[in-house]
């Protein structure tokens, strides 16, 4: 059973590395492009160190559509930290419904019909 939960925890990982990656330099305007580009890469090459391996796990209790569900609503709650916290940019209601109706998705998804 906790071996279920090791998808989780190296997909939020991959997120996190994944979202700074996309967004971290956001706050780094002034550095030139192939120099952030670079980094970037960098940053990718961790995420997908962890995103690789939660997906392979993953694949073993879980099908290929619940993974991209799952990864797709950690990435979600990862970016909503990320953007308040490390961009200090706000999360507006509209944002908030809008997450919501994918985080519906898992419902439908996960559901066994």
């Amino acid at each position: 059973m906790l071996r279920q939960f090791t998808p989780v925890l190296l997909l939020t990982v991959s997120n996190i590395f994944m979202t700074f990656a996309w967004y971290g330099h956001l706050k780094f305007k002034g550095t030139a492009l192939w120099i952030v580009i670079l980094v970037s890469w960098g940053i990718a090459l961790l995420e997908y160190c962890f995103q690789v391996p939660a997906n392979r796990i993953g694949h073993e209790y879980f099908d290929a559509a619940q993974l991209k569900t799952m990864q797709e609503v950690i990435t979600l709650i990862v970016f909503s930290v990320f953007s308040v916290l490390y961009l200090k940019e706000s999360l507006k209601w509209n944002y908030i419904v809008g997450f919501c109706f994918i985080i519906l998705a898992v419902f439908f998804v996960f559901k066994k019909w």
